[in-house]
């Protein structure tokens, strides 16, 4: 297909183009690929998205493979294959938020706990994870020259794909300096003497050097010390993922009062809009919206 061939001289990461590939080969080819490009119609393009929701495709994914299909269809207006992207004006509709859709924050109880128990071969990284909001793609990536210990500022300026590939962030927001807390100094400053040798000078390298597989630390380490120290859901698993810690950092970048636009930047979100749709409602304070109401009626009564 021309559209993965274009995809591929962009020089694509290796786990997008593995995405894309398998989003034509499970699920377009198989639907639609029959299907002349002059005679696909916006009724085709939304027959496909709701038979992908009805044969039990998340919502997610489906966004995902809807994102793939517009990218294809675009390739093909501009090859003056078709004149009209069909797919541009079929969207999936946002479905109300539930309780389930909330994502999962650890309480000031759990990120103290897993701060104290961690094993020591990975402390250092969840304390890092908890105080800087750092990806796990970041932390797996993270070098010992973008750890600043005069300045007390780690300089995200690479990531490790799921291939244990080093790469630059996904978007130019990623690269970002975040200050350290006086723990992630001292602890870091400690586990450069005890963390494995590494010819690439990763700060998080594995037994050997190299990068860390992510699956090896969620199934062997973090899991495990989650259900040892009762971390967990109402069935016994691990009550949440690795990512938790962003969440976590969030969460307390919020309660400290930092505007959002520096919390933007200090997740690396690439807009405002991506940081209020995860956090937003951690931004509300009903008690103080409260007061804030009752002095907007004194003011006006007042005057």
């Amino acid at each position: 297909m021309s559209w993965l061939k274009t995809c591929q001289r962009n020089e694509l990461e290796r786990s997008t183009m593995k995405a894309y590939s398998s989003h034509v080969r499970i699920h377009i080819d198989p639907r639609i690929g029959t299907l002349l490009l002059s005679d696909l119609s916006r009724s085709d393009v939304r027959d496909f998205m709701y038979a992908l929701l009805d044969d039990g495709v998340s919502r997610a994914h489906v966004k995902k493979v809807m994102v793939s299909l517009r990218s294809i269809l675009s390739e093909a207006v501009e090859r003056e294959w078709v004149t009209h992207n069909v797919a541009v004006d079929v969207k999936l509709r946002r479905k109300a938020r539930t309780a389930e859709d909330e994502k999962i924050i650890p309480t000031k109880d759990e990120i103290r706990l897993i701060i104290e128990k961690a094993p020591q071969s990975h402390r250092a990284m969840f304390v890092t994870a908890i105080f800087t909001g750092m990806r796990i793609s970041e932390l797996r990536g993270l070098t010992w020259d973008c750890v600043d210990f005069e300045r007390r500022v780690i300089k995200v300026a690479k990531r490790a794909d799921e291939f244990g590939e080093m790469g630059p962030p996904k978007s130019r927001a990623g690269v970002r300096d975040i200050p350290m807390a006086p723990t992630v100094t001292e602890t870091l400053r400690a586990w450069r003497f005890d963390a494995p040798g590494s010819d690439a000078n990763l700060v998080f390298p594995n037994g050997a050097g190299k990068v860390q597989n992510y699956s090896n630390i969620y199934n062997r380490v973090f899991k495990p010390m989650l259900v040892a120290n009762d971390i967990v859901d109402d069935l016994g698993r691990a009550k949440f993922g690795i990512h938790a810690l962003r969440h976590a950092a969030a969460s307390l970048f919020i309660e400290q009062g930092w505007n959002p636009k520096k919390i933007q930047t200090l997740l690396g979100h690439a807009s405002i809009t991506m940081t209020m749709d995860t956090y937003g409602h951690l931004f509300e304070t009903p008690e103080e919206d409260v007061s804030l109401f009752e002095k907007l009626e004194s003011d006006l009564m007042a005057a």
